[in-house]
């Protein structure tokens, strides 16, 4: 009897703890700085004690310093993929005639659309494809690395999202030429070769479906080059991509729909677009719904001064406050998400922390399932 109540008790310790679940929770962060092997180890692990199951780290374009960061990583139990942007460039290498071109005939080396750092390259000529094979593929030999995460895998913001209007004094009920790219000899030569159309001859370029299919298509054509070789190394490769994908592509090109990813992380900043959680919802569905065969982790935007929100007038200072980010999670998860991403770590309050760690360990998969 006594070694039956003993085994029973092994058991229910057993089962309490096999049913106890997690959602990956992902972290887009930056770094090293001047931050020691320790800070760092300290760092990581207190990421993972919080619930972290992965980094995208942003760390340059140095393979040696995803080499050292890596490892420390790995030793925290957390993956580690390489958050690098790849058409926003500013290398000395490249060069000028390999960037983006704006219904203007302005080229984006010389002058930028909105910020001074929107210098995009054309993602259809062979040289960037080149610069950014090499880019990635040293990184992707690092061993330590387990995936290549693209961002700013786009043409510019042709319409900003309609929260961020005010901070830049637009109003952008249409696309506008200084923010349409890409026009440059190679893209309009080669549309003009396959369509039959003069591009830079028609009035309102923004009624011509074939050229902005033809945008989609290029930027479609580089992720999954760059995918090919990522996946030749043995390693994975993701995203971080416009909402949508119907957002995406109105706004920055992206049919991402047709990425051969291993996964994507939607930047559903619902502040941004002047959403709630319930947007956070339903465009998690489209998402989902959109590559129902891959994951989709659903990126979070978190508020740094949750007491200042209201007063603080740039989006970029807005986000999830404490007591809104459990049910961004839960209608992320409802609505087919496989896990969440937080942008970022270091604007999460320790109330922000205390409402994760009560989201990450609920059972979501009924209502998935409904």
């Amino acid at each position: 009897m006594k070694n039956f109540c003993i085994l029973s008790l092994l058991l229910l310790s057993f089962c309490g703890t096999a049913q106890k679940s997690k959602i990956p929770v992902y972290a887009w962060m930056g770094g090293p700085g001047e931050a020691s092997d320790q800070e760092l180890r300290d760092q990581f692990k207190d990421l993972q004690e919080k619930g972290i199951d992965g980094l995208l780290y942003n760390g340059g374009h140095n393979p040696e310093t995803y080499k050292r960061v890596g490892k420390l990583v790995k030793e925290a139990n957390m993956e580690f993929h390489t958050w690098i942007p790849t058409m926003v460039q500013s290398d000395p290498k490249l060069k000028p005639e390999w960037y983006g071109v704006s219904g203007l005939e302005e080229s984006a080396f010389d002058k930028q659309p909105y910020v001074s750092y929107y210098k995009f390259l054309c993602p259809n000529k062979e040289e960037v494809y080149r610069y950014l094979s090499e880019l990635y593929g040293s990184i992707a030999d690092v061993p330590e690395v387990d995936g290549i995460h693209l961002d700013y895998i786009r043409f510019p913001d042709v319409i900003l999202a309609r929260g961020l209007w005010e901070k830049y004094g637009l109003i952008q009920d249409r696309e506008f030429p200084e923010y349409d790219f890409c026009y440059c000899d190679t893209c309009t030569a080669d549309f003009k070769e396959k369509s039959g159309i003069d591009i830079k001859k028609v009035k309102d370029p923004s009624h011509v479906q074939e050229w902005n299919q033809y945008r989609y298509d290029v930027i479609t054509s580089l992720v999954n080059r760059l995918a090919e070789m990522v996946h030749g190394k043995g390693k994975k490769i993701n995203a971080a991509i416009f909402p949508g994908p119907s957002i995406a592509k109105k706004l920055v090109r992206q049919e991402w729909n047709k990425w051969n990813l291993d996964a994507f992380f939607p930047m559903n900043y619902n502040d941004f677009y002047m959403g709630n959680n319930l947007w956070i919802g339903s465009v998690v569905k489209e998402e989902a719904t959109a590559v129902p065969d891959r994951p989709v982790y659903s990126g979070l935007f978190i508020c740094p001064k949750p007491w200042n929100k209201a007063a603080e007038k740039d989006p970029e200072g807005h986000g999830l406050l404490p007591e809104e980010l459990g049910d961004a999670i839960r209608e992320s998860m409802e609505n087919g998400a496989k896990g969440i991403c937080l942008f970022t770590p270091g604007r999460m309050t320790d109330a922000h922390w205390a409402e994760l760690e009560k989201a990450i360990h609920r059972d979501y998969t009924k209502k998935v399932s409904e």
